[in-house]
C-alpha cells in the first residue's frame, strides 16, 4: 500500500475544515481520460489500491495507469478498551485529502468505452461521488 518513506513528524493534527475546491491538480494532466471527484473526503491507502486492483484488471494489462493522489497524512488511533488520556495514539493509516475536482485517476491507451467501465467499477471502491472526463484537445 501506498504510505511515505519517512516523514518529518510522525503524526499530525486533523484539519478540520475541509470545505475548499481543487486548485491543484484539477485537470486531466498525462492521460486521455480521467476519473474527478465532487466531494471532499479523506481516502485511504486501502481504498485506493482497492482502486487500482479494480482498473488494472478491467484493462487487461493494455493502456498506463495514473494514480494522481497519495497518502500522505497519517491518522492516529488509540487501542480498544483504553482509558482517555496519555497523549496521542500511534499511527493507524494513511489517508489522502481530496476536495471536489480533484482528479484521482487518469488512463490513456484504451477506447473511450473500455475507460468508461473501468472507471465506472472504479467508482464503487471510492466512498465519494466521481465522475468520468476526458481530456479537452
Amino acid at each position: 500500500m501506498l504510505q511515505p518513506k519517512r516523514t518529518k513528524f510522525r503524526k499530525q493534527q486533523k484539519n478540520v475544515s475541509n470545505r475548499s475546491i481543487a486548485t491543484k491538480g484539477h485537470y486531466v494532466a498525462f492521460g486521455e481520460y480521467g476519473l474527478k471527484s465532487l466531494d471532499n473526503y479523506r481516502i485511504t491507502a486501502r481504498q485506493i489500491e482497492a482502486t487500482r486492483i479494480v482498473i488494472s484488471k478491467c484493462l487487461k494489462r493494455g493502456g498506463k495507469i495514473w494514480i494522481r493522489i497519495f497518502p500522505d497524512k497519517p491518522v492516529s488511533k488509540k487501542p480498544i478498551e483504553v482509558r482517555q488520556g496519555k497523549g496521542k495514539g500511534d499511527v493507524d493509516h494513511w489517508v489522502a485529502t481530496v476536495y471536489p475536482g480533484t482528479i484521482l485517476f487518469e488512463i490513456s491507451g484504451i477506447s473511450k468505452d473500455i475507460a468508461m467501465t473501468a472507471f465506472k467499477l472504479a467508482a464503487y471502491k471510492l466512498p465519494i461521488k466521481t465522475i468520468f472526463i476526458s481530456k479537452q484537445m
